[in-house]
């Protein structure tokens, strides 16, 4: 049994695929105490939400799916939606060699804005994009080894928008800590929550030709809300 390959959601939930079909999930005593950590860290910041939103690929990544990641679990935020990923941390067994850290030691959040796609089909839409993008950015991890850490930046090198239409001026993100997560220390070791927080592209330019730093563009941002309809502060 190799690292990130099995599958748990909380017993009686359900969840969806990729392919928009409703999973019931059996009930399973599968021990996963890295996964749990995070579910827990979830409760404590939403209190009232013990049956989120949860996505998962329909093929596992080691069946040969294309989506790196276990899960992606949403809460709702309020005026947001907030993400967080569950599989670039050890969720079951302790099987990495350094005790410290569980597996790549992060798992990924980020919130949209809610409220501004028109009607609850686009904003599904707009949600599944995001669970998408999110899987994109483990891929990177999982092939290439990429660890990211907050205060960075992502530059994708496009101009369209990483939107499902593809009009956003939102191009790329930048990283910070998530405003709502605590860093864990699991029987697995350490995982910290790293968010991604869209940027223009004239923001990502600006941070690439080193006039400005990632924290300082985050202050100028003034949210680390994900506004696809927000323009650029630079």
């Amino acid at each position: 049994m190799g690292l990130f390959d099995k599958f748990k959601k909380n017993k009686s939930e359900k969840t969806e695929d990729a392919n928009n079909t409703v999973v019931k999930n059996e009930t399973d005593d599968v021990y996963a105490p890295g996964w749990d950590a995070i579910t827990e860290e979830c409760d404590r910041a939403y209190p009232n939400q013990t049956n989120p939103k949860h996505y998962h690929s329909s093929v596992p990544w080691v069946l040969g799916g294309n989506d790196p990641l276990q899960g992606i679990s949403v809460y709702d935020g309020g005026s947001y939606w907030h993400f967080v990923s569950y599989g670039l941390s050890e969720l079951y067994e302790k099987e990495s060699e350094i005790k410290e850290i569980s597996g790549y030691g992060m798992e990924f959040t980020l919130k949209l804005q809610k409220g501004v796609y028109g009607n609850e089909e686009n904003e599904e839409n707009e949600i599944r994009c995001v669970c998408g993008i999110l899987n994109s950015i483990a891929r990177l991890t999982f092939t290439k080894g990429d660890i990211f850490n907050v205060y960075e930046y992502l530059y994708t090198g496009q101009t369209e928008g990483v939107d499902y239409n593809r009009k956003s001026n939102i191009t790329g993100f930048i990283t910070v800590p998530d405003s709502k997560f605590h860093e864990l220390y699991t029987p697995n070791g350490k995982v910290c929550f790293v968010e991604f927080v869209g940027a223009t592209d004239s923001e990502l330019k600006t941070i690439r030709n080193k006039e400005i730093r990632v924290a300082e563009l985050f202050e100028k941002i003034g949210s680390d809300i994900t506004d696809y309809n927000r323009k650029s502060v630079m």
